[in-house]
């Protein structure tokens, strides 16, 4: 039987940090083998952040070098580059053509915008649906997401569903799928680590930048066991285990942060040291993002040669 398909991608819009990591990419490992999996670079949602073309280039090699270290196998995955798909735009505004401004208005980052009194563009407020092509050129059977990305895998279920009623029986409705342990990786105050809220821990940290990332996490002083502290170490290690070092340690913070301290660079440096090896040779793994380009090239080809054929367009 063939494998199901699975896609994800990631925008280069600067280095991952573990919230990345457990939220998303992790999964990405995991469903290599299970699935016939593609992972893009997605470059162009990045042009919402990213305008400058020396940075956008050092990041779209960071994310690829990234998505190697991280134990991506390329004979397994699809690795490419969105903007080498032309496909993907071309369906976007198919896409455009079939859905209304008061639904795209719904979209979280469209509202995040305007709470923000942001002149909005049109990139932003257009991205799910190119999101939306993204996934469903791929006939993609699931999504594997961060739980604050849900909606998008909604939006492309909803677009197909509409595509597929107006036209006729083309998509393929993906599931989003979630980690529960980890839909929400706090960051080191407390709230969802992200890069605005200035509270990551990144991903590939050298050792003195990891201990400065701990011992600013926010403590709680009415706490025995500091719940943020708490909170990131359960992503290495599970609470049957961690629990009960923590409640020997009450009160202990330093002691507690140092352990993290410690098993965050245990865990961090196999791969940090695996991606410095990768960026020795670019070109090595540029060949590997043209290669994985020509397979996803061939995919999205003939799916949208069977939508122009729904649509009228091929003749």
């Amino acid at each position: 039987m063939a494998k199901k398909i699975a896609l994800s991608g990631v925008k280069p819009t600067g280095a991952p940090h573990i919230g990345n990591y457990f939220g998303a990419m992790k999964q990405f490992v995991e469903l290599q083998d299970e699935y016939d999996f593609y992972a893009f670079i997605a470059d162009y949602h990045a042009l919402n952040f990213i305008q400058n073309a020396e940075e956008m280039k050092e990041n779209i090699i960071g994310v690829l070098l990234d998505y190697l270290a991280i134990g991506l196998d390329p004979k397994k995955v699809t690795i490419f580059k969105q903007s080498d798909i032309s496909e993907h735009t071309e369906l976007a505004w198919i896409f455009d053509t079939i859905t209304t401004m008061p639904y795209l208005k719904r979209a979280h980052a469209f509202k995040d915008a305007e709470a923000k009194s942001k002149e909005i563009s049109v990139g932003t407020f257009n991205y799910p649906m190119l999101m939306a092509a993204d996934i469903l050129l791929y006939d993609a059977d699931v999504v594997p997401v961060g739980s604050d990305q849900k909606q998008h895998v909604e939006y492309a279920r909803d677009t197909a569903e509409k595509f597929n009623r107006i036209f006729g029986e083309t998509f393929k409705l993906p599931e989003a799928m979630i980690l529960k342990d980890v839909a929400t990786v706090p960051g080191t105050d407390g709230q969802k680590m992200s890069k605005s809220y200035g509270n990551t821990i990144p991903l590939f940290a050298e050792p003195d930048e990891i201990k400065k990332c701990v011992m600013g996490i926010v403590t709680d002083s009415g706490d025995g066991i500091p719940k943020n502290v708490y909170a990131i170490h359960n992503l290495l290690r599970p609470a049957s285990e961690l629990l009960p070092i923590y409640e020997s340690k009450s009160g202990k913070y330093k002691e507690l942060k140092e352990m993290l301290i410690e098993d965050l660079e245990n865990f961090i440096a196999p791969m940090r040291e695996k991606r410095k090896k990768l960026a020795e040779d670019v070109p090595g793994a540029l060949a590997i993002l043209r290669a994985g380009g020509e397979k996803a090239k061939k995919t999205a080809s003939n799916k949208m040669t069977e939508v122009r054929k729904r649509i009228g367009v091929e003749l």
